[in-house]
């Protein structure tokens, strides 16, 4: 048991990604908007790149490098991690203190492409599913490619047709689409949002509930007869087996920053969906995504 009385004077991020990422960003914008709203003194930051977030999880395993004062971010790749049995680390192996952002699944193409609308790709994807190949900014079996294995089980088709180019970063995945490198991009808003916003990228659907403020035309797969929704939750764990009141300091200095013009703030920078779990709701949340993301990966042959 980590044991403890400090305050929340600083608070140390553990990114376990390269700078400019999704999880960097995440991490800095929350440091940023704490220190602006006041409820924390001082903030750093760490990154730990390498395994495709192993490194940092190890480090939060290490009581020789761990603190309680530290908070790694992370996202949807952690229950993926947990479901192959290459990987040894679970995060349940963590203390789940919250998730503060969502970042929803979407398709996009070209500003100039032929594809105009979602009816129109689905019509080509079922005359044939290896016509178009789609771009992702992960690994095969990971974020990207479950946002695409879910549109493709939505309208019918097997996911393991769908034509998937893993590129390193979302950053070369749309470079890989803007140059006609492929055809089509799987991934979310928040990703994405500078270059729809330039005008050289148009969204055909979103894997999102309702249509969001930012993208008023942009159409959800659900109200064109595809319920699907796919959620990139974005959140932090503290260091195993943390004391309750330490973990409920971590709990309600994020709980409190959510009203604050700072975070506010960032939520409109980033085009971010605000979507708070805290405790033993964050894991309870947890689990349910869990059991999605388990059956997007055996549907597309990474699990047994």
């Amino acid at each position: 048991m980590v044991h403890g009385d400090e305050d929340l004077a600083s608070l140390h991020f553990l990114v376990p990604g390269g700078a400019g990422g999704g999880w960097d960003t995440t991490a800095r914008a929350t440091g940023s908007a704490l220190i602006a709203a006041g409820l924390v003194d001082s903030v750093s930051f760490e990154n730990r790149s390498g395994a495709g977030g192993g490194r940092g999880f190890s480090t939060m395993l290490d009581p020789r490098a761990r603190t309680l004062s530290m908070v790694m971010v992370s996202s949807t790749p952690i229950l993926v991690r947990s479901q192959r049995s290459e990987y040894r680390q679970n995060w349940r192996q963590l203390t789940p203190v919250a998730s503060m952002i969502g970042d929803y699944g979407a398709i996009m193409v070209r500003a100039d492409a032929p594809l105009q609308s979602l009816a129109q790709l689905v019509d080509a994807l079922r005359a044939d599913p290896r016509a178009i190949k789609f771009a992702g900014g992960s690994n095969r079996g990971d974020t990207d490619h479950l946002i695409l294995a879910a549109v493709f089980q939505a309208v019918g088709l097997e996911p393991a047709q769908a034509r998937y180019v893993p590129y390193g970063a979302g950053g070369q995945a749309m470079l890989a689409l803007l140059s006609g490198e492929t055809g089509a991009l799987a991934s979310t808003v928040g990703e994405s949002i500078h270059q729809v916003r330039a005008g050289n990228v148009r969204v055909l659907a979103i894997l999102a509930p309702e249509r969001l403020p930012e993208l008023p035309r942009v159409p959800t797969f659900t109200e064109s007869g595809y319920p699907v929704e796919f959620l990139n939750w974005r959140g932090f764990f503290a260091v195993p087996d943390l004391e309750a009141v330490q973990r409920d300091r971590l709990i309600d200095v994020l709980t409190r920053l959510r009203s604050t013009e700072a975070w506010q703030a960032m939520l409109r920078r980033y085009s971010w969906v605000p979507v708070f779990h805290a405790g033993d709701d964050f894991a309870r949340y947890l689990d349910s995504q869990e059991t999605q993301i388990r059956a997007l990966m055996h549907a597309l042959g990474f699990l047994g």
